[in-house]
């Protein structure tokens, strides 16, 4: 409490005593024991009210256990089943948790996990893919700056994620308590199959497999790839003790246009405990021709590097760069790039006036604005000298293509002369600009359709910077590379506007996300947000049929077909407000990489154990387990002092003592007869 307020609080008594005194005693003859009763209850209430008015801050001192918290994370894959492991993690659940001796010491926090961390609610083993990646990221987030034990009840088997061994904190010790048969068996497996999503027709395509041997003894494999009934590639490979892996790399024909679908297999004439692993479909969607691509540029760029690796991305299309003095003819191009253009790329814009190919136009510093607002009329520009940096704006009202905002706003900035940017009304914009945090209403990147022939622009150069930001936040250059493909998608396209436009891909693994994602336009071309729109699916060899709606999100329509059984399957979306229907399919792919394992990976569980200074168990060694973290001084309670800082007037007992003060002298009144 201040000073100043001990000061208000005894000008408080004062006033409240002196108050009471005049009204009741100053000029009463008879100061009876009534009236003074009736003094002091009304030195009371003015005391209270005063005290309301002043509103001192009431310190209370409390004192908090908090205990160490002691995470007990659960594997929820469906591997847990496949080893037989079941019954081992639920006697393991049961110990631990219902040890009272542990609960007195650590404040018990089970979790369970198999794509994601989540807090424990019950088993299933359902779960599709195992992260443990994912449960070292959920622990340092819930636990900062915190020293506590992780029990870890898995198998250890990872088939998502970073390398979990180098995810926990390193001073926060990891018990990992190893559930499954941890026997060896004679296993022959396929690790790994890496191959190209695309191929073209009449060519070969490169198919690399990693396989694996478990076993004791020497042993040759027969491994083949085949199609159907056709045998395509066959070999024989051999494994010892001392050879416990092989790599064989091939080359197979594309003579099928369309999705083609491919096994690989692995056997032997020894029996063994699993042979899912021995197999595994693959599809490779056989394409006629690339789609060539002339990036037009008179100097070196990071952009350029960049741009052809994203558009490249996607094996469809390849990208020559060019110099504009090296263009004498665009009949090998079905499209245009031009980087940063300047009155040497005359010759260019006017073959392409006879061509009419479609095109991007990419600017920045070098670029001579007063040229380019001669070679086209769909923005016009006034730049100065100044160079600038323009941060990235998303548009949600877009609507030439689905296109999520993929975090553009976080993007780094692009460098482009300042002035002023003026786009025609029929210039849609994706990305508008800003100066820091002010918004120009300036156009950064927009698209442009005149008579059939589509252009779009960039308005900066550095869009390198987004592809390497892409993968620093994601560790991948999928999302960025993504976002270019739908640009080049749209751009290379000759088909006009559609009311509906869906996005889906042609082939899935089980256990993939299968989204399907749709656009409805009106009339005006306009994203309809009222919709309806629904989705038959239905299984080509079952005839199985379903029906789902699809879900309006942020500038689109989305429906979740995870649980589909592998195969192939037919699908119509149907906009159940116009006669606008899409007709589309696609493959199921049969792999469920939970079944890939026959034991439990004890190494790398051990490992983790180790770089963590913990201690790896086996669920007969739970008494010890428990018996180590009760010894552990480390891990004691802690007793913290907690101060609450509380404003009188927030006291309820307050309030409820001024009315009861006042209403008791009220009726002391009226019964004396002094109203």
């Amino acid at each position: 409490m201040t000073l100043n307020d001990i000061l208000l609080l005894v000008a408080s008594l004062l006033i409240a005593g002196g108050l009471s005194f005049y009204q009741y005693l100053y000029k009463a003859k008879n100061k009876s024991r009534i009236l003074l009763l009736l003094a002091f209850l009304r030195f009371l209430s003015f005391f209270g009210i005063f005290l309301l008015l002043v509103n001192p801050l009431i310190r209370r001192k409390t004192f908090e256990i908090r205990k160490t918290p002691l995470a007990i994370v659960f594997d929820n894959s469906s591997s847990i089943i496949d080893l037989k492991a079941k019954k081992q993690l639920l006697e393991v659940y049961e110990s631990l948790t219902s040890n009272s001796e542990l609960a007195t010491k650590f404040d018990l926090q089970p979790y369970q996990f198999d794509k994601e961390l989540l807090p424990f609610s019950s088993l299933n083993f359902k779960g599709r893919q195992t992260n443990i990646e994912e449960v070292a990221k959920g622990l340092q987030n819930t636990h900062k700056n915190t020293s506590y034990p992780t029990l870890l009840v898995s198998d250890g088997n990872q088939t998502a994620g970073s390398d979990y061994r180098y995810a926990f904190d390193a001073y926060n010790a990891i018990y990992p308590i190893v559930v499954g048969d941890t026997t060896a068996y004679f296993d022959l497996k396929i690790n790994q199959l890496n191959v190209n999503k695309y191929a073209f027709y009449k060519n070969q395509f490169p198919v690399e497999v990693f396989l694996d041997y478990s076993g004791t003894k020497k042993v040759n494999a027969r491994f083949k790839i085949s199609q159907g009934t056709t045998i395509l590639n066959s070999q024989t490979v051999s494994f010892s003790p001392n050879t416990k892996s092989a790599v064989v790399k091939l080359l197979l024909p594309a003579n099928q246009l369309g999705l083609q679908i491919y096994k690989a297999s692995l056997s032997s004439k020894e029996s063994e405990k699993n042979s899912y692993n021995n197999s595994k479909d693959f599809a490779v969607e056989i394409i006629s021709q690339k789609t060539n691509i002339a990036l037009i540029s008179e100097r070196n760029h990071p952009d350029i590097g960049a741009l052809k690796r994203a558009i490249e991305s996607n094996a469809q299309r390849k990208v020559r760069i060019l110099k504009p003095n090296e263009v004498n003819s665009l009949e090998d191009y079905s499209f245009l790039i031009y980087y940063q253009p300047s009155s040497r790329f005359k010759s260019v814009f006017d073959e392409n006036k006879k061509r009419g190919l479609n095109s991007l136009i990419i600017t920045g510093n070098s670029t001579d604005f007063n040229f380019l607002n001669q070679m086209q009329s769909d923005i016009n520009f006034k730049m100065t000298n100044q160079k600038e940096e323009f941060l990235a704006h998303y548009n949600a009202s877009f609507n030439l293509f689905a296109q999520d905002n993929i975090g553009f706003e976080q993007y780094p900035a692009l460098e482009n002369p300042f002035g002023t940017v003026r786009a025609k009304a029929n210039v849609s914009v994706l990305l508008s600009s800003k100066i820091r945090n002010i918004e120009t209403n300036a156009p950064l990147l927009a698209f442009s359709e005149n008579q059939g022939l589509r252009t779009a622009y960039l308005l900066g150069e550095g869009s390198w910077k987004w592809r390497m930001h892409s993968y620093v936040s994601t560790k991948s250059f999928t999302l960025y590379d993504g976002f270019v493909d739908k640009i080049m998608h749209y751009l290379t396209s000759t088909n006009s506007r559609k009311s509906l436009i869906v996005n889906h891909e042609n082939f899935y693994n089980s256990g993939d996300l299968i989204e399907i994602s749709a656009q409805y336009f009106n009339k005006n071309y306009e994203f309809d947000e009222k919709a309806t729109l629904s989705i038959s699916v239905t299984n080509v060899n079952s005839k199985q049929n379903i029906k789902y709606d699809l879900l309006r999100g942020e500038g689109k329509y989305t429906v979740n077909l995870d649980g589909l059984s592998a195969g192939k399957y037919d699908f119509q979306i149907t906009a159940l407000n116009s006669k606008s229907t899409y007709k589309g399919f696609f493959r199921i792919i049969d792999f469920d990489i939970e079944k890939q394992f026959v034991n439990p990976d004890r190494d790398k569980l051990g490992q983790l154990a180790q770089l963590t200074k913990g201690k790896l168990y086996y669920p007969n060694q739970i008494e010890a387990l428990i018996k180590r973290l009760l010894a552990d001084e480390s891990y004691t309670a802690i007793q913290k002092e907690i101060v609450r800082k509380t404003p009188l007037i927030d006291s309820v007992w307050l309030l409820i003592a001024i009315v009861i003060l006042l209403a008791s002298e009220w009726f002391i009144r009226k019964y004396h007869g002094l109203l």
